[in-house]
This record gives C-alpha cells, structure tokens and sequence, in this order.
C-alpha cells in the first residue's frame, strides 16, 4: 500500500514547523532525569522552530508562565507529592485543556508523566481528536515496593499499561525496556534514546579548588554519586560496595551529590563521607569532573541519566547490566558492569576497580570518547521524525475514516 492509495497527503507539510502540546508534572528547577531530558528537548525543538506550548503544574507562588519565541507555558495547581515536598505533581485538569485546545488546537500531545494532570491531558485529547504520543521515563511500579507499598505494583503497573495502550505510542528509553514492556502487555512502543551535552559534561570541568574543599589530595581518589538520596535508589548497595573498596583503599573519599529522605541514613552509615547537596548546571558538571569513580547501584531506572553524564565526565563508572549502562557501557573498556542477578556481583566489581592491574585512566578515557558519539541534535531530530510520523499516521486515518471507497483499497491492499 501507498500513500498514494490512501488520497492526497500534500496539504500534510513534513518540513512545516509543528505546534506541540506538551505536559508533564516535572520540570527544570525541579531536579530529576524526566525533568531535565524533557527540557533539553524542548529546547531542541524550539531551535527547530517548533511552536511548544508546555503544560505543567506551577511550583511555587513566584513561578511564571514563561512566552518566548516558539514557547510558552500553561501552569495548573500543583501538590507537593508525599516524601518529596519539593516536588510537585498536577490534579485533573481536562475541561480547561478541552477549552484550551478548542480555541488554540494543537498538531499533537506529548504526554511525559502519567499522573492526574497526564490523564486528563490523554482524555481532553481523545475527547477532541488530536493525535497523542507518551513517555514511559518512571518505573512506578518498581517505586512501590521501595515504599512499603508491594500491594500497589499490580493495580500501578495495570494503570500504566492501560494508560500507554491510549496513546497512539508510547517512547522508551532503551530496547531492553520495550522488551520488557511488551512482555507486560504494552504495545506500539519505540525507541527514543537520550543525548548528552557533552561541552557540559566535561573532564575540563575538574576543579582542584573543589576537590581541596573535599579535603583530598591530588593523588587520592573520589567516588561519586549523584542522584535522589532515596530507597529506590538501592543506596545500601552503593555504601556496602564503598566500604568494601576502603578496605582496599583507606584514602578513598566518598561524596554524594543530591538530597533525599535517605540523607540522614547515610551520613551514618556511610564514612569517609561528604554531603555536597543538590548541584544544577555548571555546578553539577564540575562536581562530576571532580571526581574519579561513579558508583550507581539503582536497579529502578528506566535509563539513568547520570550515567552518561559521568561517562562524559571522565569518570570510571560501575553500573548494573541495566538500563543505559547495558546500552553504552563495554564491560572492562569504558567502565564496569555488575550482574543484577548475583548478590554479591557490585561489590565485587567494585573490589575488580581496586586491583593494581585496573587502568581506571584508561577506563576514563574510553568513557569519555563513547559519549562524543551521543548526540542531542541526532536524538531531537529523532522525536521530531516521531512528530511528524504521528501526525500524517493520523491524518491518513482520518481519510479512511470518512472515506469508504479509500477503506475498500486498505482492505483489498
């Protein structure tokens, strides 16, 4: 079948800018991987001169909706989510998106979170018939058993596949988590990898100012964790892994980069031990620089942003097989990988990086070089193809629909 077969498509422009709707319940300054991938995007996208109307929950009485060539802001009522008060999440909102979007119609919607604010965005936009693509960026379902909350993961993970199941696809980050995902029940999933601004990332960013402010010296070496200070984070993992490598090494100095409920914990859990707090942009990149080892034992990501940005930071970086560190990370090239299904494997592997024999430079370097290939104009360019493949996927249904001469050839073909 061709398009031909399905009437004319010239009035469907590929190489006309689109208007985007997009709406999440997380943004920049909120710190977070969701958060900051979708605001590199957006960015992306505006550069491309695509018409972004971003949808969100405000998070705080002096925050603004922003209008600015190619972008501007609607904001909702916001509430803080429980045991993250920073952090805000929207309530129902689809009759003003209906009245929203009646009046300024947008070409589709992206939907990046799936909490109320995203469903009633799925909703208006099906009441209205405007093409609809999702995310899959959060394991809720995974969340829940780090809570106390095991008897949820069934019910969450039936809401989320039933949400996904609405859109006319959803992205994911990495293969391995559509294969998960369609073994779940989830369908019309694509792949949309993540890019890393590697100018940010750097190993130029290093700073002995910052490292004398650690209280180490040239010659000793800092391990690094960035991130949520929280339990789905499989922290102790990280703690027990660095304990074991000081026993190795007494000189080594741990430092943890973000905030959490698991903050306290780990300051008394965890020795050798400095706390830097949440660090955005320049800062971040100069703490990531700063250091030498990256540990990050989560197994709760659906890609894990920090771990490219410590690759392309120079860091040697020690991950499960999961996630982005089974798509990039070449065990024993450009870091080290370490088997979610063995106990003891992260650890182990974190006594393998204290071995005399491990060229943790040469680790650094090749982690660095694999980054340079990941690019965020190549990864935008992707998701506007994705766009642009939504919206004539529509309107050739649309033809079909009010056409039953066209539905005839679509069957026959």
């Amino acid at each position: 079948m061709t398009l031909n077969n399905l009437g004319n498509t010239s009035e469907i422009n590929l190489n006309a800018s689109v208007k985007v709707a997009i709406v999440t319940e997380t943004y920049p300054p909120e710190v977070n991987g969701v958060a900051s991938t979708i605001a590199r995007f957006i960015q992306g996208l505006a550069e491309l001169g695509h018409d972004i109307t971003l949808i969100r929950p405000r998070q705080g009485l002096k925050d603004k909706p922003k209008n600015e060539s190619h972008f501007k802001e609607i904001l909702t009522v916001g509430i803080p989510i429980p045991g993250y008060s920073a952090l805000r999440m929207g309530i129902p909102q689809k009759n003003r998106l209906i009245k929203q979007w009646s009046t300024d119609r947008p070409s589709l919607v992206h939907i990046v979170t799936e909490g109320p604010l995203g469903w009633s965005a799925l909703e208006a936009a099906k009441k209205l018939n405007i093409p609809v693509c999702s995310d899959f960026r959060t394991n809720f379902d995974a969340y829940s058993t780090h809570y106390g909350l095991s008897c949820l993961k069934s019910p969450i993970q039936r809401y989320l596949r039933y949400f996904h199941n609405n859109s006319h696809f959803t992205m994911v980050p990495t293969q391995a988590l559509k294969n998960q995902l369609l073994s779940h029940g989830f369908e019309r999933l694509r792949v949309l990898a993540r890019g890393i601004d590697t100018e940010l990332f750097n190993p130029s960013k290093r700073s002995h100012e910052l490292r004398n402010q650690w209280g180490v010296k040239d010659h000793q070496k800092v391990v690094l964790y960035v991130g949520r200070l929280a339990s789905e984070k499989n922290l102790q993992v990280t703690v027990d892994t660095f304990r074991a490598m000081l026993q190795v090494n007494p000189n080594l100095k741990m430092v943890w980069v973000g905030d959490g409920p698991q903050k306290g914990a780990l300051k008394l859990s965890c020795p050798n031990s400095i706390f830097t707090g949440v660090q955005t942009g320049e800062a971040l990149a100069t703490h990531y620089a700063s250091g030498d080892l990256f540990l990050f034992s989560s197994l709760s990501e659906t890609f894990g942003n920090v771990t490219l940005e410590a690759m392309a930071s120079g860091l040697a970086v020690l991950a499960y097989d999961y996630a982005a560190a089974r798509q990039f990370i070449d065990h024993g090239v450009n870091g080290f990988l370490a088997d979610p299904n063995e106990a003891n494997s992260f650890v182990n592997q974190g006594l393998e990086l204290m071995k005399e024999n491990c060229d943790i430079q040469n680790l650094r370097t090749h982690a660095r070089q694999t980054t340079l290939e990941i690019s965020w104009d190549k990864v935008t360019k992707k998701l506007e193809n994705n766009y642009h493949d939504l919206i004539l996927n529509s309107h050739l249904k649309d033809k079909l629909a009010s056409s039953p001469a066209l539905r005839k050839i679509f069957i026959k073909q």
